[in-house]
């Protein structure tokens, strides 16, 4: 019926979907891959999974409860069709996937759903060898259900002094919500006090995406999604107050590798990835990878040399992506 299954935090989405062919069992898997497949050498596999859940279908085990879109399917399908449902635990990662490079190739890296259907003599026999011809696999979704609740913004303020000037200059940013969806323009309200006797010739804003690996190793990685200079000049003994719009977006950051996307689909575009959200109680190590994203906003002033940087204001900001639009 989809291909998109919403982590609405107190429940998830059903997994529910029907074979056209008489099959034996059904599997969804979640996990976790940390290398590409033409690596799966010598015995080696980069590839962990986190959650596994297999049912038999036919000869039929247990009947799963028929929903509208069982009977949908089941209609479109015709009689050799066999319904079941599977519950997508409540601790496990949305899907998120590290954008490969030019050259790369095979499945990106990255934490993916897959239902595969198969024939076998046993359910989880791992010395049973089965053939291709008798899988049939079906990668899905997991997103992320943003709440409508909107909470207020962060906020960050520095000071900086400097030789020769007995007076600082004070830099303030300020976010107006803490939720921004996809495509949707974040507001930075910045404040600058000038009281030293230097000229800020400009400030730069920049966004950064940091991809913590979590799940076999501490790996941090931090890309830059967003970047750009503003040349408003504030004079000695001056003030500047103005709220700007920014917009991060995939469009502007295609040849970057290793950026973490949401899951991507086959033949179908996606999204920076969306911030985790942490469960209370839930091991991170589960979670595989975990996103975040700051804002960082330079002052620069000239000084006898080249610009420099004077004043670093950092702000968590946070994309997720919204239920609806799926």
């Amino acid at each position: 019926g989809k291909r998109d299954y919403v982590d609405h935090m107190p429940i998830v989405d059903q997994v529910g979907t029907f074979l056209l062919q008489c099959t034996l069992f059904v599997q969804l898997a979640c996990a976790f891959r940390y290398g590409s497949d033409d690596l799966d050498v010598m015995g080696l596999c980069f590839r962990k999974d986190i959650w596994i859940k297999q049912l038999q279908i036919y000869p039929e085990c247990d009947k799963p409860n028929i929903t509208e879109m069982h009977n949908t399917l089941m209609k479109k399908a015709g009689d050799n069709s066999y319904p079941f449902t599977f519950e997508i635990a409540h601790n496990l990662p949305c899907s998120v996937s590290l954008q490969p490079g030019p050259d790369d190739k095979g499945k990106a890296c990255g934490v993916d759903f897959e239902v595969k259907a198969y024939l076998a003599n046993d359910k989880c026999n791992p010395d049973e060898t089965i053939e291709k011809k008798d899988t049939a696999r079906l990668i899905i979704r997991k997103i992320q259900y943003a709440t409508t609740q909107v909470c207020p913004g962060p906020k960050a303020d520095i000071c900086k002094g400097f030789m020769m000037s007995d007076k600082p200059v004070h830099l303030e940013a300020s976010l107006e919500k803490d939720l921004y969806y996809h495509g949707e323009p974040i507001k930075i309200k910045i404040k600058i006090n000038n009281e030293t006797n230097k000229t800020v010739k400009k400030f730069s804003i920049t966004v950064e995406q940091t991809t913590d690996i979590v799940l076999y190793s501490a790996d941090k990685y931090t890309k830059t999604v967003y970047n750009q200079e503003f040349g408003e000049t504030v004079e000695p003994n001056s003030t500047y107050e103005n709220t700007l719009d920014i917009i991060p977006m995939l469009a502007d950051n295609k040849e970057k590798r290793g950026l973490a996307l949401d899951g991507r689909l086959k033949d179908e575009d996606t999204n920076l990835a969306s911030t985790t959200m942490l469960r209370q109680g839930v091991e991170k190590d589960v979670l595989g990878i975990l996103v975040s994203y700051k804002i960082k906003i330079n002052l620069m002033v000239p000084a006898g040399r080249p610009h420099f940087q004077v004043s670093t204001v950092y702000l968590q900001s946070y994309q997720r992506t919204c239920s609806q639009a799926s």
